[in-house]
């Protein structure tokens, strides 16, 4: 953390720190590009609300593996960070636009308390080589899975097409899960009605 002489925290980073809250704050405002292909107008599926249950799955599937609980969490809160600048896209997107994503990672995090750390651990998370960076991306992976889960019931036929196309065998999400404890998971989502959460606990009458 950068101090000045007198042991407290330098204006310039309080002031890039307020800046950058307001910044991830803006996630909330950016929908996610898949809306385009699952031909979906769902503006609760933003990168904010992505990144939360993201992070959720990271943490539990960390937990289940037994790896850094707090490194995945920090990974998953942070890997979609860059499209606050750079927006998202899809995988027809990826085709043809270039991202550059170190500039917006150095840019953002410069000047953040432990700005290295976030730097690197951001960094390790996009070079997927540790097992934490892989479960993170595990987690990315798990949401999409519910997500298309949740949209197939409601009706979407594109997402009742993603899902009966593969299935477990062809679903490319599955198939670039890392972890076991992702797969064992991935199936139980897959087995699992979206609202059954809350079978056993609604209730007509008032404690």
């Amino acid at each position: 953390m950068v101090k000045d002489t007198t042991g407290m925290v330098k204006p310039s980073q309080i002031k890039k720190t307020a800046s950058f809250l307001y910044e991830v704050g803006s996630m909330r405002k950016i929908a996610r590009a898949h809306r385009q292909s699952l031909l979906t107008d769902d503006m609760s599926d933003n990168i904010a609300s992505h990144s939360f249950r993201v992070a959720w799955i990271g943490y539990l599937l960390a937990k289940m593996e037994k790896v850094d609980a707090d490194k995945v969490l920090l990974m998953c809160l942070s890997h979609d960070i860059t499209e606050v600048r750079s927006n998202d896209q899809n995988w027809v997107h990826k085709k043809y636009v270039k991202v550059y994503e170190q500039e917006i990672i150095n840019d953002q995090m410069d000047k953040l308390p432990a700005e290295n750390e976030l730097r690197e651990t951001i960094n390790e998370y996009g070079e997927r080589l540790t097992k934490e960076s892989k479960i993170a991306k595990d987690a990315d992976l798990l949401d999409q899975i519910l997500l298309i889960n949740e949209y197939a019931m409601t009706g979407n036929q594109e997402a009742a097409r993603w899902k009966k196309s593969g299935g477990r065998k062809g679903n490319s999400h599955y198939r670039l899960l890392y972890s076991k404890s992702a797969k064992i998971l991935a199936k139980e989502i897959e087995k699992q009605n979206p609202s059954e959460w809350w079978q056993n606990v609604w209730t007509e009458k008032r404690r």
